[in-house]
């Protein structure tokens, strides 16, 4: 593990290391020879997925801040919210969620954990940001004698990042293991920390796999660049120089729009169930997993490369109505 990344206070949330596995009949399957799977829908934290990693560090910095009460924002089948309320529990903390969203009264997948974990939740106004209205919150908070710590949407900011920079070294040593050299790391693409941290990682770790992220909305125009931003802002909390390394975005496989399924993402998620047992979530891991099978039925990935995918969780979310939570002709809601 990097010297550098030891220095960075950091509190224990998930079951790491996580499994990496061959998935030979997903991989037959799909017209490769071999395919892994990083099990990170497995960190253990409320149904797991990756967003354990990323909080390690946020809430660590939150606990040496003295804060009382998390907060962050996202869509009411938001994955990090849920995570997030549920480290805050670890922590001894509460936890507040702003939705970006207009009002939803069923609570179904994610809502009914954040419910459970005890979480307060608001929904933004009409026209007004989710940002504006966490900023409101936490000067609503602050007047009442807390001390809340905002979180950005998805963790995903430098902090949240070295969660993800800790699990590439941690793949990188689980290869090394077992000598296997990747020609790609594929996972799904939203807010990009989870992306910034596995290219980063890699990187840093001399691996020459190439990063894939597969895009599961069109919210963000340019996710090199994106990638690349919270890359640096992760490289300044280390004190290292930012390496060129960059990732590459598929985003032809979105469909219809955010948290809306395709032919091919509704494929993945039930040849990955019958082939090996994998269950993958509508939103995120699904639709990356599709990507791929795109990827290798246009002849753009060979049968012969070893790809790792990285699971990184979701599934509350394949028992919530997709009706109500996810629209395709709005702005993503879910992050």
């Amino acid at each position: 593990m990097l010297p550098e990344l030891e220095r960075v206070p950091r509190l224990k949330l998930a079951s790491t290391p996580t499994a990496l596995q061959e998935a030979p009949r997903l991989a037959a399957d799909m017209g490769l020879r071999r395919l892994l799977v990083k099990r990170d829908d497995n960190t253990g934290l409320a149904f797991g997925g990756n967003k354990a990693r990323k909080l390690e560090y946020l809430v660590a910095d939150a606990v040496g801040a003295g804060a009382d009460v998390l907060l962050t924002v996202g869509g009411p089948q938001s994955n990090h919210c849920r995570s997030t309320a549920a480290a805050a529990r670890q922590a001894g903390l509460e936890a507040q969620l702003v939705f970006n969203a207009p009002e939803v009264e069923a609570i179904q997948g994610n809502l009914l954990l954040d419910q459970l974990l005890g979480a307060g939740w608001t929904f933004a106004a009409p026209g007004q940001s989710p940002a504006d209205r966490m900023a409101e919150l936490a000067e609503e908070l602050k007047a009442a004698g807390r001390r809340p710590y905002p979180i950005p949407s998805g963790g995903s900011n430098g902090l949240g990042a070295l969660g993800y920079v800790r699990a590439a070294l941690e793949l990188d040593a689980q290869l090394t293991q077992r000598g296997d050299q990747p020609t790609r790391v594929v996972c799904a693409a939203g807010s990009c920390g989870t992306l910034a941290g596995l290219t980063l990682g890699l990187a840093l770790a001399g691996r020459e796999a190439q990063v894939v992220g597969v895009s599961v909305s069109s919210s963000t125009p340019d996710r090199v660049a994106r990638t690349r931003e919270v890359m640096a802002d992760a490289c300044s909390l280390l004190d290292l120089a930012l390496p060129p390394a960059a990732p590459v975005i598929w985003d032809q496989y979105v469909g219809p729009g955010y948290g809306v399924a395709t032919e091919l993402s509704t494929r993945a998620l039930q040849t990955a169930a019958r082939a090996e047992g994998l269950i993958l979530d509508p939103v995120y891991t699904a639709k990356a997993l599709g990507g791929l099978m795109g990827e290798v039925a246009a002849g753009r990935v060979g049968a012969d490369d070893l790809v790792v995918f990285i699971h990184t969780g979701g599934t509350p979310a394949l028992f919530a109505d997709s009706t109500l939570y996810w629209r395709p002709d709005e702005a993503p809601r879910c992050l």
